[in-house]
């Protein structure tokens, strides 16, 4: 059965950084592109950041580029999103997920696998 599953999420100031984790299992994941997505109350779900399935390639949204960095451990089946100089705008319920293929895509539809998602909350 495969499953992904988030950590590290939490409340936090502006400013502060966190480190979020998501644990795959149950398949052969090494290979397949990795990213998040994260929701916020009211909002659509939007891509957040993506890695390759090699490491080599990522990809950000505008609003978290030079904030947050994902990357990835393919030993331990991990894929982790550090985000840096949080704002108030980036809570969000956060989500891991993953892909049978190991291009990069911006498309949540394109992912196969989700987490259940982590709570991001940054009061200002």
């Amino acid at each position: 059965q495969v499953q992904l599953v988030e950590s590290g999420g939490g409340m936090v100031q502006a400013g502060d950084s966190l480190r979020l984790s998501c644990v795959a299992s149950g398949g052969p994941f090494n290979g397949y592109a990795k990213g998040w997505f994260r929701q916020a109350p009211g909002k659509e779900r939007v891509f957040v950041a993506a890695i390759s399935g090699s490491g080599g390639s990522t990809y950000y949204a505008d609003s978290v580029k030079g904030r947050f960095t994902i990357s990835r451990d393919n030993v331990k089946n991990t894929v982790y999103l550090q985000m840096n100089s949080l704002k108030p705008e980036d809570t969000a319920v956060y989500y891991c997920v993953a892909r049978t293929r190991a291009v990069i895509t911006t498309m949540s539809g394109s992912y196969e696998y989700w987490g259940q998602g982590t709570q991001v909350t940054v009061s200002s």
